[in-house]
């Protein structure tokens, strides 16, 4: 969960002074990928020495490369700021349960702007931002519609958060423009096959953004078992028993989602929008089951404030327009709003500009060396139970990230404990120096302090009531009777 603070003025950047091939078009298409509990870590072409992801490896050799991209450490709270541009502390959004997940309807979304833009728009797979009916992507800026509901396929809370009654990863009932369908396969397998069949009905009409959301590889490991045959032999030495079982079934998922992103760049040289189109894809948060087996040497995994927690991949492939390159600048996910606006030609309202916390990452994408002023980054795990005041736990699994510094507080409730590290040498975060460096911290938590305060009255949600009945059951049951 992470935060801008502004330290400087921006250079301003036209998507004419971006594009650098003669034949780029204005605007692209964009198809935004995110898989779901994958760590930064779960790519061969991060150094996972055994899982290996050959299709979005190619998206990293062939497109750019944030080094240093940051996310929240759990799943509607990087949705959220992906879809505004900024914390999603302001957005309401301090949980995944408790309509604490929903993402407050005085915010503009993403695939708002773009529509204003001339885009057609499509979502396919999770949403995780409320389940009722005001709350979903139909009203924020979705043409089109294919979803599961809550946080993931057959999940449910009391309250507004629950998908359909006993749905499977496999041939799981998706919510089509408003009505369930039952498909035919598997979870990964079917959203990207409906997505790919509504770039091939959308294209060369008007530029579309796709947004592909998928559930795996988030538990329960429910994979196709030749997928989990790839990874049996060569997970034994790294566990033993369901941990071995567990591993080779997660990382079946990840296998399962290269392939079909493969797939996605074949469909799109076939169909000639290639070089027309930008793909982008991330991770939503740190790491879960692989970083037993390679963290890329960092501390911390999902729902911990540290660089594990919240480190993500950021691949942008736009052939002909974009060269391969590393950008090291400390990025996040507030910044991918402004960015895919200014791409798309979006021209912002002041009412939307106020809302972005983030920054065009288009400098960076158009040159790596490109200037970039410091920054503060927060993360804060949230999470804290339903009714409490949030006051308690205001340094609890919090942090404030800097070029340099990486100020962390893991204390109980009511408590305080800093700790500082230097993360320019030491990005492992095993040398605690608060101590040698008094000053930084109490700069740091001033800095900290000010952004706690300033999101007290946009937490909106603390006190949510939900409905008696979860709206996707409801919508299922009138749909199919009580028993389907």
């Amino acid at each position: 969960m992470l935060r801008l603070a502004i330290t400087g003025l921006l250079l301003s950047w036209t998507l004419s002074e971006f594009v650098i091939a003669a034949d780029a078009p204005k605007p692209p298409n964009i198809i935004f990928i995110i898989t779901d509990d994958q760590g930064y870590g779960d790519l061969s072409c991060h150094g996972n020495p055994i899982l290996k992801t050959p299709n979005i490896d190619r998206l990293h050799h062939e497109g750019v490369r944030f080094t240093d991209f940051h996310v929240s450490p759990t799943c509607s709270p990087t949705r959220s700021a992906l879809m505004t541009g900024r914390h999603e502390f302001r957005n309401g959004v301090t949980h995944t349960i408790l309509e604490r997940e929903r993402l407050t309807l005085k915010a503009t979304t993403l695939a708002q702007v773009l529509k204003s833009a001339g885009y057609t728009t499509g979502v396919f797979g999770k949403w995780h931002l409320g389940d009722e009916a005001e709350y979903q992507p139909n009203r924020r800026g979705f043409d089109e519609v294919f979803i599961h509901g809550a946080g993931g396929i057959g999940q449910s809370y009391p309250g507004s958060c629950g998908d359909a009654p006993g749905n499977s990863y496999f041939n799981p009932f998706i919510l089509h423009n408003g009505t369930f369908e039952k498909t035919d396969g598997y979870c990964t397998d079917v959203f990207f096959n409906q997505a790919l069949k509504w770039v091939e009905a959308k294209h060369g009409q008007q530029p579309f953004f796709c947004y592909i959301a998928t559930n795996a590889p988030h538990g329960p490991l429910h994979v196709r078992p030749e997928d989990e045959a790839r990874y049996t032999d060569k997970v034994r030495d790294t566990g033993s028993g369901k941990a071995a079982t567990d591993l080779a079934k997660f990382f079946g998922m990840i296998a399962n989602i290269d392939d079909n992103v493969g797939k996605l760049l074949a469909r799109l040289t076939k169909l000639g929008i290639d070089r027309n189109t930008l793909v982008v894809f991330v991770n939503d948060n740190g790491g879960t089951e692989g970083v037993r087996v390679f963290n890329a040497g960092m501390r911390g995994s999902k729902v911990t404030p540290w660089l594990g927690g919240t480190r993500a991949s950021s691949l942008w492939r736009w052939p002909g327009t974009l060269k391969p390159a590393d950008v090291g600048g400390l990025a996040a996910h507030i910044d991918v709003f402004p960015t895919l606006a200014e791409i798309g030609g979006a021209k912002l309202t002041d009412e939307v500009k106020s809302q972005i916390e983030g920054r065009s990452l288009v400098p960076l994408l158009k040159d790596p060396q490109a200037p970039w002023a410091d920054r503060s980054l927060v993360t804060h795990v949230g999470r804290w139970p339903k009714g409490e005041d949030p006051a308690k736990w205001k340094y609890s699994n919090c942090s404030l990230r800097t070029p340099q510094w990486h100020l962390v507080s893991i204390a109980k409730p009511g408590e305080k404990q800093w700790q500082l590290f230097d993360v320019t040498r030491d990005y492992g975060e095993k040398n605690n120096i608060a101590a040698e460096h008094p000053q930084v911290v109490a700069d740091l938590e001033k800095s900290y302090d000010a952004w706690w305060d300033s999101v007290q009255p946009q937490l909106v949600n603390e006190k949510a009531v939900g409905p008696k009945e979860n709206p996707y059951k409801e919508l299922f049951v009138k749909q199919f009777g009580s028993k389907q």
